[in-house]
C-alpha cells in the first residue's frame, strides 16, 4: 500500500527512510560548530574595503588606480558645479568630493559605487536652504549634511535598509534607461557648445528645450573635440578587446582632448573647459558642525526627505552595478556607507551627498576591481586642489560631455532591457513608467514612483487564491480532481493555497461561496487542507469563522488538514481552535503520516457507514490498513 507524506507531499523513500530530530527537520551529518568570530573579522565585515585587501594584487592596484584617475577627471568640475548648485564655494563641492568618496568607499558594499555630491540631492539641498541667508547658507549645508548622516545611520541600525530587497529588478532596469537618456539630454548643451539656458533648478525639460532652441549656436570646435572624445573611446575599446591592451580609454581621452586645448590655446577659440580650479593650502580640516534646535527643527523635514533619497539613489545604483558584475550587496552596510559618509563629512565643511551615477558608472568603465578605486579617486581630487589647480583647468567641457554619453551608453544593460520590455507586461510597465518619470519629472522621484507602481501591481497578483477539488478515486488516492472522475455526495476535499491576507479577502469569500454552492444534496462534511497557505490575518480568519458558522448552521462538519504550526498559532491566538474544536483540526507533521489522510479517515468515522454510491470504501472489511496518496 501507498504511504502519504503530507510534510512534503510526495517524498521519496530515501528521506522518509533518514531519521528525524525535531519536526520538520532531517537529521543533517555533525558539522563543525564555527568558533567565536576575532574582532578583525568584525572589521572586516564592516569595513568591506580592509576585507578586499587580503587578496588584493598589483594587477588590482593598478586597474584601481586608472579607474580612480579616471573618475577623478570628472568629480573635479562635477565637484565644483555641484556647489554652485547649492550656491556654495567651489572648495566646498571638492571637500565633498574627497572626503565622502574615501569614506563612502571603506565601508561601501558595492565594489565600484562613487559617493560624493550629486546633480540630484544639490538641487534638494538648494530647496531645502531656500529660505536660509546667503551668509548662513554654507552652515546650513553642513547641518543637513550631519541630519541626514544621523537618519542614514539611525535606519540602518533599525535594519530598514532591508527593505529595499522588496523593489522589482524591472525599477532598476528603468532607472538607469532613464538616467541614460537624462544623462545624454543634458549633455547635449556641453557636446554642441550652447549656452545653457534657464536657472539650476527649473525642471529639466524646460532648460533643454530653451537651450536646444539656441541649437543655430552650435560651436563647432566644441563639437569637434566632444565627437573626437566620443571616437577615441571607441577606437581604443575596440584596440583594447581586439588586440588585449589595457589601454585606459576614458582617462586617455580626456587627457588627449586637454592637451589640444592647452597646445592650441583652444580656449581663445571660444571652447569652453572647466575653468580655474580653486587652489588651497591645506585640506578640509575637523570642524565640529553648528547644531542648534532651531535650525535643527527647520531642516528636519528636509533631512528626511534628502535622507530617503539619497539611500534609495544609492542602493539603486549600487543594484544596477551589481547586476552586471554578479557582486553580492549587502545592503544594510551599503546604507551604514551612506550615514557615515555624510556624518564625517559633516566635520569636514562638506554638503550631503550620495551614490554618483555618472560617476560610479565612469569607475565601472574605466575598470574599477575594488573599493580602493573610491579612495584613490578622492586622493586625485585631493592632489588636483593642492598642486595640479592650473593644469587640470584645460579639460574641456566637450571632451567631459563625450565621456558622459559613452558611460550613459554603457549604463543601459541593452540584453536586460530587451529582456524585461518582452517577459510580462507587469515588468514592461514598471521598467517604461520608471523611465518615463525619469525623464518627465526627476531622476530622484522615478525610483519611488517605480516602488509604488511596483507594490500598486504586485499586490493584486499577491493577493490571487487558488482553490483545487480534492478527490477520493477508486484506487484509493486523494489527487486533484480530473475530468471523468466521480464525485462524492458526502465528502467535499479542496486544497487552498496563497497568501491569507486581507488583499486575499474578495478571492477568499468568492471561493467559500463556491464551495457554499456545492456542499447540498446529501454533502455532510467539507475537508479544507491549509497546507500551503501563509500569513493569514484578522480579515481572512473572520471571513473562515463566518463560513464555518454557515456550514454548521446547515449541519455541514468543516475540517482544516495540513495546518502548519505558524498557521495553528494564529488559529489559536485568534479563537478560531476554540471556536472549532481541536478535534477538528489535523496539524501538518514530518512523522510517515498524512494529516490530510487522517482528517479523510476522521470524516468517514462520523459518517457512520453512510456512504454514497460510488464510493471505493464501499464493502470494506477493515478500513484501518488503507492508505492514502495525495
Amino acid at each position: 500500500m501507498t504511504r502519504a507524506m503530507d510534510g512534503a507531499d510526495s517524498v521519496s523513500l530515501s528521506r522518509a527512510a533518514l531519521p528525524e530530530t525535531k519536526a520538520g527537520e532531517t537529521e543533517r551529518l555533525e558539522e563543525p560548530a564555527p568558533g567565536p568570530l576575532r574582532p578583525r573579522d568584525y572589521l572586516y565585515h564592516y569595513v568591506p574595503a580592509l576585507d578586499s585587501l587580503r587578496s588584493y594584487t598589483l594587477r588590482d592596484f593598478r586597474h584601481d588606480l586608472v579607474a580612480g584617475l579616471t573618475v577623478a577627471a570628472v568629480a573635479v568640475p562635477q565637484a565644483i558645479a555641484y556647489a554652485s548648485i547649492v550656491g556654495l564655494a567651489p572648495q566646498y563641492g571638492l571637500y565633498t568630493a574627497i572626503v565622502m568618496t574615501a569614506v563612502g568607499a571603506l565601508f561601501d558594499s558595492s565594489r565600484q559605487l562613487i559617493n560624493g555630491p550629486t546633480n540630484a540631492i544639490s538641487i534638494a539641498v538648494l530647496s531645502a536652504l531656500a529660505f536660509v541667508p546667503a551668509e548662513n547658507r554654507l552652515e546650513g549645508a553642513i547641518l543637513l549634511a550631519f541630519l541626514v548622516g544621523l537618519i542614514q545611520t539611525g535606519i540602518t541600525l533599525l535594519r530598514l535598509g532591508d527593505l529595499t530587497r522588496f523593489i522589482s529588478h524591472a525599477v532598476i532596469v528603468g532607472f538607469t534607461l532613464g538616467a541614460g537618456v537624462l544623462l545624454v539630454l543634458d549633455q547635449l548643451k556641453h557636446l554642441c557648445g550652447v549656452p545653457a539656458q534657464g536657472d539650476a533648478h527649473e525642471h529639466f525639460l524646460v532648460r533643454f528645450w530653451r537651450t536646444m532652441s539656441h541649437l543655430g549656436q552650435i560651436h563647432w570646435l566644441t563639437l569637434v573635440l566632444g565627437v573626437g572624445t566620443i571616437g577615441m573611446v571607441a577606437v581604443l575599446g575596440w584596440l583594447n578587446r581586439r588586440w588585449r591592451l589595457r589601454v585606459p580609454e576614458l582617462l586617455t581621452a580626456v587627457a588627449f582632448m586637454a592637451a589640444l586645448v592647452w597646445l592650441f590655446d583652444l580656449e581663445r577659440r571660444g571652447v569652453k573647459v572647466t575653468g580655474t580650479i580653486p587652489a588651497a593650502a591645506k585640506l578640509p580640516s575637523l570642524e565640529v558642525p553648528s547644531v542648534r534646535w532651531a535650525s535643527v527643527r527647520d531642516l528636519a523635514g528636509s533631512a528626511l526627505a534628502i535622507a530617503v533619497l539619497g539611500l534609495l539613489e544609492a542602493i539603486a545604483m549600487a543594484k544596477a552595478i551589481a547586476a552586471r558584475t554578479r557582486q553580492k550587496l549587502d545592503i544594510n552596510q551599503q546604507a551604514l556607507s551612506e550615514g557615515l559618509a555624510n556624518l564625517a563629512g559633516s566635520f569636514f565643511q562638506c554638503m550631503p551627498g550620495s551614490g554618483s551615477l555618472t560617476r560610479s558608472n565612469i569607475n565601472v568603465q574605466a575598470g574599477a576591481v575594488t573599493q580602493w578605486s573610491g579612495v584613490l579617486c578622492a586622493a586625485a581630487v585631493a592632489t588636483t586642489l593642492l598642486l595640479f589647480a592650473p593644469l587640470a583647468r584645460y579639460i574641456p567641457r566637450a571632451a567631459l560631455a563625450g565621456i558622459l554619453i559613452v558611460t550613459a551608453w554603457r549604463l543601459v544593460d541593452r540584453k536586460h532591457l530587451i529582456f524585461h520590455l518582452r517577459t510580462t507586461r507587469f515588468d514592461a510597465g514598471i521598467v517604461l513608467a520608471t523611465a518615463l518619470s525619469a525623464v518627465v519629472i526627476s531622476v530622484e522621484f522615478c525610483i519611488l514612483i517605480g516602488v509604488f507602481l511596483s507594490f500598486v501591481l504586485f499586490v493584486p497578483r499577491a493577493a490571487h487564491l487558488h482553490l483545487s477539488r480534492l478527490v477520493l478515486t477508486s484506487e484509493r488516492v486523494i489527487r486533484e480532481r480530473q475530468a471523468g472522475d466521480l464525485d462524492c455526495d458526502r465528502i467535499l476535499i479542496y486544497s487552498l493555497e496563497g497568501e491569507l491576507f486581507f488583499g486575499a479577502a474578495a478571492d477568499l469569500e468568492k471561493h467559500f461561496e463556491a464551495i457554499a454552492r456545492r456542499a447540498r444534496n446529501g454533502v455532510r462534511i467539507i475537508v479544507l487542507r491549509l497546507k500551503r497557505v501563509r500569513n493569514p490575518d484578522a480579515v481572512c480568519l473572520e471571513l473562515f469563522e463566518r463560513f464555518i458558522e454557515q456550514m454548521e448552521q446547515r449541519k455541514l462538519t468543516v475540517l482544516l488538514c495540513g495546518v502548519r504550526p505558524d498557521v495553528a498559532r494564529v488559529l489559536t491566538t485568534s479563537g478560531l481552535e476554540a471556536r472549532l474544536g481541536k478535534q477538528r483540526i489535523f496539524l501538518e507533521t514530518a512523522m510517515p503520516t498524512s494529516s490530510t489522510l487522517d482528517a479523510v479517515r476522521h470524516a468517514y468515522d462520523l459518517l457512520a457507514g453512510d456512504l454514497c454510491a460510488t464510493c471505493p470504501r464501499r464493502g470494506e472489511q477493515n478500513k484501518e490498513v488503507l492508505y492514502y496518496m495525495i
